[in-house]
């Protein structure tokens, strides 16, 4: 990993967090994790009940790794739960269905050392692609993306793309849901699939730093995705007008040991180190490189479960 200007922590990288949440997922974890950087410094696997395997393939494929229960359903809970674990510097949220690429953890860590306080991914500018989406679902993240640029003043190129990774003393300014909350267990708003466009909306709106980085999303390897187009849309639009409507939350100071990269009054356009009014996203261009989808590891159970 890269080393943070000004010495860091006591000259040493970031310490990286990577939060997997998975339901089901044994047949993709092992290609997902033995692609992870050597040197990150946790790997928090969020288990959602699964009935696969999943938590054995992940400990027979990294035996450091953390395992925690999620406390609800929905993607939103796990990565809630698996931040309430995380102890590094940076938080990178990874999907565990082999969509994405471990290997790009670098170049968003890179985006943090520059300055940037939350790195976004984009498959649809600075190189980034995906070998996935649908036209359906492109159309509705186009749209929903334009939304909240409209709203929020902000230039997101892919509202609705999770590898994302942020500073962890952000954590306090996303407000998530809390872990363990009184009624018959059902999902709370943030638990599901708008937990990505909570995320850039809060953070945006708090006036982070923000860099969007170019990716490249492949098709899940084994399984189906628990996504539902037209359901988990109407809920990210939900998500744009309820947050419309919620006041803002401060932008935590910056730790000593993040080298005094910021301030959280302003944001920084990483190319020329300007000043821009606040709550403007400034995309900082980091380039995905060309490339193929890597050939899969063998997985610890066979091909495919489904």
């Amino acid at each position: 990993m890269p080393a943070r200007p000004n010495g860091g922590r006591r000259g040493l990288g970031p310490r990286v967090s990577v939060v997997v949440p998975a339901r089901n997922e044994a047949a993709n974890l092992p290609h997902v994790l033995s692609r992870l950087p050597a040197d990150v410094h946790e790997v928090i696997l969020v288990d959602g009940d699964s009935v696969d395997g999943t938590v054995e393939a992940a400990r027979a494929c990294r035996p450091d790794v953390r395992v925690v229960r999620q406390t609800r359903r929905g993607k939103g809970n796990a990565l809630a739960c698996g931040f309430a674990a995380v102890t590094g510097d940076v938080v990178v949220m990874l999907d565990a269905d082999g969509s994405a690429d471990p290997q790009e953890i670098e170049r968003f860590v890179a985006a943090l050392v520059q300055g940037a306080d939350f790195a976004k991914g984009t498959r649809f500018a600075h190189g980034g692609r995906s070998d996935d989406i649908t036209t359906f679902r492109r159309l509705g993240n186009a749209w929903l993306n334009w939304l909240v640029n409209r709203m929020f003043s902000t230039r997101y190129t892919d509202l609705c793309y999770g590898y994302n990774v942020f500073w962890a003393d952000l954590l306090p300014a996303l407000d998530l849901p809390p872990l363990l909350a009184d009624g018959d267990g059902g999902m709370l708003w943030g638990d599901g699939f708008e937990i990505e466009t909570l995320i850039n909306i809060r953070l945006a709106r708090a006036g982070a730093h923000i860099a969007e980085v170019g990716s490249v999303e492949f098709p899940r390897l084994h399984g189906e995705s628990n996504l539902r187009p037209v359901s988990d849309g109407l809920r990210v639009l939900k998500t744009i007008l309820t947050e419309r409507r919620r006041r803002a939350a401060p932008l935590p100071e910056p730790r000593p040991d993040r080298g005094g990269l910021h301030r959280p009054d302003q944001h920084l356009d990483l190319r020329s180190a300007r000043r821009v009014e606040p709550h403007r996203v400034e995309p900082h261009r980091v380039e995905a490189p060309r490339q193929q989808r890597p050939v899969p590891t063998a997985g610890l159970h066979g091909s495919d479960n489904s």
